[in-house]
């Protein structure tokens, strides 16, 4: 038990399993981006579910709140609680069990604090895939990425978290465990609490378990950067793209040229494939079966583009490391942002025909309001963009800090009143209670309140996150 505790603190460690706690360490206590600092009174990490369930039950019984942790790289503050009573980190890091392989059914059961590389990897080894691809992968773990419904970039053809889960194990507010790990694709005995807890936050209860959907590996593949118009033009070559291959587009990501420039200051070593930035580009990947050539595809949407005025310049690899390095672009972009420091970040969703409209409406709002450059990226082919904005040369995102809030909440508000979502695939957390609050539909937001009402009377897990 660590020393010098509180007397609460040391009541409820008392009645903890034996082996759970673990000693204080920033790490539990942090998030990626710095914004917040975490508190905890006691830091807990159960070996199995059983160990679990026992700590959720003295918290409930305690009226101690608990914030669970996985692999800690949420982007929305949903694993730190700075404010209110100290509550119990739970950490999932020793539930790391792959429990079971079915590889002809294309289920595997993973417990919550196997990371999605340790997942990706157990699935590649019985020659399948967990299709669930995020930049994070060495450390965010399966618990965390249900919690958060994550979405990564090969949503457009596997969909998000939810979409690749049958069936979860999880520990409820109360302490009762939740035995729901079946590998049916079919299922209809009434609600559906598996839905329910995933993308819930933590805040209706722990996710332990689940069984996860395993897809076939396509036995073509292909990888494409090209150079487009405009985002107008990226939307058009999707559409291309999606029609001519019928369901092979693993991945369309939309780049900006002004990722690429932070790209060559951050990474300089890095090799990018045009002599000077483009303004626009998109990276493509497309899976195929046996027999379809990825390599011709790509040529074949190439050429197309170019005719109907779409794609002006191109890069198709011609091997598995050459793939790599155009992959590499994309995913170093994240990096590449936080070398520079960006004055404000924005996760939002649009539906696709609002995107060009919305891209120039904001970039003109932005540039009516100072020298700021802007960095606009991410998932088009699902309608999800990373929309940051950055100080100009030579200034710092201090000397901004006045335009941080405003310039969010006309973001939000723009996306808002396009049909859009202010939060596409990173979560609620705490950064965004405020905004559902005020943009959430009244009816959904009270039926939510009362789902939580009812599974967490106590209101002891992860309080302050998803509802203010």
């Amino acid at each position: 038990m660590p020393a010098d505790l509180c007397p609460a603190d040391a009541a409820l460690a008392a009645r903890l399993p034996q082996g759970v706690l673990r000693d204080p360490a920033p790490a539990y206590l942090e998030e990626p981006r710095g914004r917040w600092l975490g508190q905890a009174g006691l830091i807990a990490a159960p070996r199995d579910t059983a160990e679990c369930a026992a700590i959720i039950r003295a918290c409930a019984e305690a009226r101690v709140p608990v914030v669970p942790r996985g692999g800690g790289t949420g982007l929305v503050g949903g694993q730190v609680m700075s404010q209110g009573p100290a509550p119990l980190v739970l950490s999932l890091e020793r539930m790391t069990a792959i429990r079971s392989i079915h590889p002809d059914e294309g289920v595997m059961i993973a417990e919550s604090g196997v990371t999605l590389h340790a997942a990706r990897e157990a699935a590649a080894r019985v020659g399948r895939q967990f299709p669930l691809s995020l930049a994070s992968q060495g450390s965010a773990q399966i618990g965390g990425v249900l919690a958060t419904n994550a979405g990564g970039v090969n949503v457009l053809r596997y969909g998000n978290a939810r979409a690749l889960c049958l069936g979860i194990e999880a520990v409820l507010p109360s302490g009762e465990v939740m035995h729901d790990l079946k590998r049916l694709r079919k299922d209809n005995t009434g609600y559906d609490l598996r839905d329910l807890l995933i993308g819930a936050e933590g805040t209706l209860g722990i996710i332990t378990a689940a069984s996860l959907v395993l897809a076939p590996v396509p036995a073509e593949t292909g990888v494409a950067l090209l150079v487009v118009d405009g985002p107008e033009a990226a939307l058009t070559l999707l559409s291309l793209a999606q029609a001519r291959m019928a369901g092979g587009v693993t991945a369309f990501e939309m780049i900006a040229g002004q990722g690429l420039r932070f790209l060559a200051e951050a990474f300089p070593e890095m090799r990018q494939p045009f002599p000077a930035p483009p303004d626009w580009s998109v990276l493509i990947e497309v899976g195929l079966p046996d027999g379809l050539s990825a390599q011709a595809a790509l040529e074949g949407l190439f050429a197309a583009g170019v005719e109907a005025g779409l794609a002006s310049d191109g890069v198709i690899a011609q091997s598995g490391r050459e793939a790599a390095e155009l992959w590499a672009l994309r995913e170093h972009i994240p990096l590449a942002n936080r070398h520079v420091g960006a004055i404000a970040n924005h996760d939002i969703s649009l539906p696709l025909s609002e995107i060009a409209r919305f891209i120039a409406d904001a970039g003109a709002m932005i540039a009516a309001e100072g020298d700021m450059r802007i960095n606009c990226f991410g998932h088009l082919g699902d309608g999800n963009l990373h929309y940051n904005f950055f100080p100009a040369p030579g200034r710092t995102r201090e000397d901004y800090d006045q335009y941080r809030k405003p310039m969010t909440r006309r973001i939000h508000e723009m996306v808002v009143a396009r049909g859009g979502s202010f939060s596409a695939e990173h979560g609620v957390g705490r950064l965004k209670a405020a905004d559902l609050a005020e943009w959430g539909d009244p009816a959904r937001l009270a039926a939510m309140r009362a789902i939580k009402a009812a599974l967490d009377p106590v209101g002891i897990m992860n309080p302050g996150v998803i509802l203010a």
